[in-house]
């Protein structure tokens, strides 16, 4: 393996220095469109259009920074075109297109679309998603949710996804989803991640871009797809940023407070944020098992208030030097501490066949921890030419610890009498520390005839150390080792290089085509078993995308892809761990990666409008699998490989202009998902349909008012052995502005009608299970922020890694 990483060191090396001669015969044309207020007016559309026939000559989209390009082979008289949603259309004079010259626009100003209200101006509400060929993109900026709500809360509004109740994001009916900041992963464990997206204002986001199926460029790491969040960039020359407090209650109170500075001087531009939020919510649980025994059956009813609360402080900051317009150097530092826990009260009702009395079981698991992260990442951004020619490096380091103890307590008696009770004890120790070493490097290249070249390489070094430290205590008893204790070491080395090539079979029809390779080199070492499990393989990830704009009205859009999802660190550990005395959960060595072959085909009209029928095909799955013991009466879980999954899906996206000021954004989705796999010596073989819609209304009011209505409705549907109820619930916010938009006070309400209740069951082979859980959704959230600024316009550059080896972590 060093001869390996050695080779790759080397060409990483190498194509840090790779610099070819410009491409020829190209006409370059750029400028930067603005609105009124001279703020960038990001991916609007900028064609050169035939004066003769109105033809479509060449085109691009404006880049986040208003910012385009269009490079051209060809000869024509024409004009440049822009427009965008909420902009009345902007047209150049007519000149001629010829290869080899080059022409900068300058900066383009689009006007405002303007209506009245009761004599009072305000500006129409826009629509927040825009179609691009690879991606959907959502804006957040301006919002009432986004003024009021977190990061998290605008994630699960985009479209084809759903945020579970524990934070766990799927994507068009599928889970492995990818998360990624300015184009960069989080590095965060699925839990982590889910506190940081809370913790994080929606005030900061400027967009969401959903990517359904990514390309070569992207790791290969997540069946589901890629959500990218951008920042604003946009700010003041000197020092600008904002200050906000709140407080959330939901039978609970979970205050937050956070801070946002940006400071420029000279070449050097920085920024920082500190964010401090509670999560606290109860969990009713109400679990009905049955048990089949020879002399009948065997019921429990089980009822549980779990009770929870984490404390998140964390801070982010970055630094940029401008060494020159065309070569950045940068670092991003992140730190983060979650401390809390929870507490679990359950009381257990068990009947006997044959006998008229009840068993009864009354259990207390207090489970408290820290857990600390630490982040840094190394950066360089240059422009090697005037053509494009790019190349970007991160070097990034990241270190983890978290250190858990569960106290489980249990009271056994018989009858009514509970005076004649038993006890006994687990305690639960548990201390986790992992390091992750990444570099990688990505090259742009345009070439001749408009095509583009990317490629680049990427590495990955991971450690980790597992320590679980179990003891039992019988009565009033010492506590005793458990023989279930285990330490568990992991390494994983993960290579990887990718090409990409875009063009264009014809004016109508654009391409990119790419390949991805990754070699994975994995050891689980089970120190207390002695057990090794050692895993090699390579793999290649193919992409293809394919646009047709058949008209200037309607567009197909084609996507093909191949990714892989490999199990967190934990979940490869063989541990046990008690939830209560009768269920546990255990982890799983031989739990392999998870291969999914993907493709999408994309209808859109009048570039509003989103029609999209696609397929997915997983191979070794993961799944939650339940096995019970008949005679102990005891419930395991683990996560096992399911031999193949299916998944069918059709979503709709109609978005509605009721009035100028008043917008509508709909969104209808159907499932099809089967699940095959043998378990134990049972065959599993299910499918079902499944319906999920959302409509969001926005209303853009006078006197600096704005308010938000969501409805969101989950149909049944079923998840491996599991069968899930529908349920639905309704979210609204409302907004005020004040002191000439510096302060801004939000009020938002979630699950109004107290409606997100998750009812499930499990009925397969010997198990028969089902439960119901409402976890404290309906709650008020209050919010004041402040804004200040000062100095001239510039941008602040970040960073926040290159990398998805995090996302494992839990």
């Amino acid at each position: 393996m060093k001869t390996a990483n050695l080779i790759f060191l080397s060409f990483l090396f190498y194509l840090m220095g790779l610099s070819t001669l410009a491409a020829k015969d190209i006409s370059k044309l750029s400028g930067k469109i603005v609105d009124q207020n001279g703020k960038a007016v990001p991916f609007a559309n900028v064609a050169l259009i035939e004066s003769n026939n109105g033809g479509l000559v060449d085109g691009a989209v404006s880049d986040e920074e208003g910012i385009f390009f269009i490079e051209s082979v060809k000869s024509a008289t024409v004009k440049l075109v822009i427009s965008s949603i909420g902009y009345t259309t902007y047209s150049s004079e007519t000149f001629e297109l010829v290869p080899g010259m080059t022409k900068d626009f300058g900066v383009v100003k689009l006007e405002d679309e303007m209506t009245g209200l009761d004599e009072v101006t305000v500006q129409s509400s826009r629509p927040e998603i825009i179609i691009e060929p690879d991606k959907t993109i959502v804006n957040v900026e301006g919002t009432v949710m986004a003024e009021g709500s977190n990061t998290l809360d605008v994630i699960g509004r985009s479209p084809g996804v759903y945020v579970d109740q524990d934070g766990n994001i799927n994507l068009n009916g599928r889970t492995g989803v990818t998360v990624m900041i300015n184009d960069r992963p989080t590095y965060m464990s699925s839990t982590d991640l889910a506190n940081y997206l809370r913790s994080m204002p929606a005030e900061n986001i400027k967009s969401i871009e959903v990517i359904n199926n990514p390309s070569a460029r992207f790791d290969a790491e997540g069946a589901a797809g890629v959500i990218n969040i951008v920042l604003k960039k946009s700010t003041v020359d000197g020092v600008f940023g904002n200050i906000q407090i709140g407080n959330q209650y939901n039978g609970l109170n979970a205050p937050l407070a956070g801070a946002t500075i940006n400071v420029k001087k000279g070449k050097w531009s920085t920024n920082a944020n500190l964010n401090y939020n509670e999560i606290a919510n109860y969990n009713d649980l109400d679990i009905i098992r049955n048990f089949e025994l020879e002399e009948g059956t065997s019921k429990f009813t089980q009822d549980s208030r779990i009770k929870t609360r984490f404390r998140t402080p964390n801070f982010t900051g970055s630094a940029n030097y401008e060494i020159n317009p065309n070569h950045n150097l940068g670092i991003n530092l992140q730190a983060s501490r979650s401390t809390g826990g929870s507490n679990n009260n359950s009381f257990t009702e068990i009947s006997i066949p044959g006998e008229s009395e009840f068993n009864y079981l009354n259990s207390r698991n207090d489970d408290n921890g820290t857990r600390d992260r630490i982040f840094g990442n190394l950066h360089y951004d240059g422009k090697l030419d005037t053509l494009g020619t790019k190349i970007a490096a991160d070097l990034d380091y990241t270190i983890m610890k978290s250190n858990s103890e569960s106290l489980l307590s249990n009271e056994y008696w018989t009858g009514v009498d509970q005076s004649n009770f038993t006890t006994d004890q687990i305690l639960t120790l548990n201390n986790m520390y992992y390091t992750i070493l990444t570099a990688k490097v990505d090259f742009t290249k345009p070439l001749k005839n408009g095509k583009i070249l990317e490629t680049g390489l990427k590495g990955s070094w991971v450690e980790s150390d597992n320590n679980l430290d179990l003891s039992r205590a019988i009565e009033e008893g010492p506590f005793e080792p458990d023989p279930n204790s285990n330490q568990f070491i992991y390494s994983e080395n993960v290579l990887a290089a990718y090409a990409s090539l875009k063009g264009a079979f014809s004016p109508k029809v654009n391409y990119q085509f790419g390949l991805r390779g990754e070699y994975s080199d994995i050891l689980g070492n089970s120190v207390t078993l002695e057990q090794q499990n050692k895993q090699q393989y390579f793999n290649l990830f193919p992409s293809f995308f394919v646009q047709h704009q058949v008209s200037e009205k309607y567009q197909i859009i084609y996507n093909l892809n191949r990714r892989i999802t490999r199990p967190n660190y934990r979940l490869l550990n063989p541990f046990i761990y008690y939830i209560d005395p009768l269920t546990s959960e255990t982890g799983n060595p031989n739990l392999r990666p998870q291969y999914s072959n993907n493709f999408e085909m994309n209808h859109v009209i009048n570039g509003a409008y989103q029609f999209t029928l696609g397929y997915s095909e997983t191979e070794d799955a993961f799944m939650q699998v339940f096995i019970q013991d008949q005679e102990a009466r005891t419930t395991t879980t683990f996560t096992d490989n399911f031999d193949k999954t299916r998944n069918v899906n059709f979503r709709g996206i109609v978005p509605v202009e009721i009035t100028k000021w008043w917008n509508a954004s709909n969104m209808v989705q159907v499932t099809y998902n089967r699940f095959k796999s043998q378990i134990g010596d049972d065959f599993l073989d299910t499918d079902q349909v499944s319906f999920m819609a959302r409509t969001q209304h926005n209303l853009t009011l006078p006197k600096g008012f704005k308010f938000e209505l969501v409805g969101m409705y989950v149909g049944p549907q079923i998840w491996g052995q599991g069968t899930i109820k529908g349920f639905a619930w309704v979210d609204a916010g409302v907004t005020k502005t004040l002191m000439k938009d510096k302060l801004t006070l939000s009020v938002n309400g979630t699950d109004l009608f107290r409606s997100q209740i998750i009812r499930a069951n499990v009925d397969f082979a010997d198990i028969n299970t089902g439960f119901r859980q409402y976890r404290s959704n309906q709650g008020v959230r209050f919010t004041l922020r402040w804004r200040f600024a000062q100095g001239e316009s510039f941008r602040v550059r970040s960073s926040t890694g290159s990398s998805e080896e995090r996302n494992r972590l839990d």
